[in-house]
């Protein structure tokens, strides 16, 4: 038996009392909206509300005198310091599909349900209008709402630790790998979990990325070109839409693995089974260095003997749907970037005949 993608429902085994409202910074065109959702969420159904610190320093926030009984209610918390994961119960983006990217860097292990609401420029993932928000957060507080359960991916990056002494890079001008490189002192492990992709690219260097891609230890291919993406059923409509894969439904269980400006006629997108270990690693020839980020973000560069291991989380993310999986992603196809939209042929005129 095959289960429809359709029949995921959010259900609560007790009443949600904490929500984490993210609100995309420095856009004067949500202060209101997410005065409202506040107002609306502590004194309507006294819910816990959690915000960003910084959000909070907006000065049209902080100096919004009627807002202030509200603003006294909220629990705080800062990026990278405070550890919120344990204490929310569900999550409310307010913006366009950042800032459900930036709820998802939050959380590197278990994932709340997310509520998007677009009201940024593209809401691919923000299926939610705010016009009628109080009806549709009732909905979501009661447990009635259609969930799509958003893969992630788990990537772990082992950098060798280097002499600062040493050639920048471990390589020479002329782009040939130093002989000097410094003697292996250990290693740096860095974990992140990721919603759309993990971009390789050559960064800065005019030369041509030279990375090897491994699949459960084998290597599959070489990627000669711009970079290479690794992404999501969710990410397949972000950057590696743009670089010519197809368009996957978030409830496919996949990984793909899309070459960027390839330099090879017959390098094709393609997709492989979700579970599997992909590893990428300079080439051992490689002129220069690679740089690696994670859903836009923590970008860094990738030298020769560092890795990046890729492989599908078992943390998903929850996604509240507006309608239910199907019809909301096409209906971002649609409205999003016209898929398919052309001027329709005429047909033929019936002529009558005697």
């Amino acid at each position: 038996h095959i289960q429809d993608p359709a029949s995921q429902r959010l259900t609560w085994n007790k009443p949600p009392k904490s929500v984490l409202v993210i609100k995309k910074i420095r856009d004067a065109s949500l202060l209101q909206p997410f005065k409202e959702l506040c107002v609306y969420l502590t004194e309507e159904n006294n819910m816990i509300v959690y915000v960003e610190k910084k959000v909070l320093e907006d000065p049209a926030i902080a100096n919004d005198e009627n807002f202030g009984p509200v603003k006294k209610k909220f629990c705080t918390f800062r990026e990278d310091y405070d550890d919120i994961s344990n204490q929310i119960d569900f999550i409310i983006c307010l913006g366009g599909d950042g800032t459900l990217l930036y709820a998802s860097s939050l959380f590197q292990g278990s994932v709340p349900p997310v509520m998007a609401f677009h009201l940024g420029s593209l809401g691919f993932l923000t299926p939610f209008n705010f016009e009628n928000f109080q009806s549709q957060v009732t909905q979501v507080i009661e447990g009635n709402a259609a969930l799509v359960l958003r893969s992630r991916l788990k990537v772990k990056v082992v950098k060798e630790h280097r002499d600062k002494s040493s050639v920048q890079n471990g390589i020479e001008e002329n782009g040939v790998v130093s002989a000097n490189l410094e003697k292996e002192v250990g290693k740096q492990i860095m974990q992140y979990q990721v919603l759309n992709e993990v971009v390789v690219d050559r960064g800065p260097s005019s030369y041509l990325s030279n990375v090897d891609v491994f699949l459960d230890g084998h290597l599959i291919t070489t990627v000669q070109g711009d970079g290479v993406i690794v992404s999501t059923p969710t990410g397949s409509t972000a950057y590696a839409a743009a670089a010519g894969a197809s368009m996957i439904h978030p409830n496919v269980p996949a990984i793909m693995i899309t070459p960027i400006c390839p330099h090879s006629l017959s390098f094709r997108p393609i997709v492989v089974p979700a579970g599997v270990e992909l590893k990428i690693m300079l080439s051992p020839d490689a002129r220069n260095t690679a740089w690696v980020s994670f859903d836009g973000r923590k970008r860094q560069e990738i030298c020769h003997g560092d890795s990046i291991s890729i492989t599908t989380s078992c943390y998903p993310l929850p996604s509240i749907c507006f309608r239910d999986p199907v019809s909301d992603w096409f209906e971002s196809l649609a409205q999003c970037l016209h898929w398919n939209v052309r001027k329709k042929q005429n047909n033929f005129a019936v002529e009558e005949e005697e």
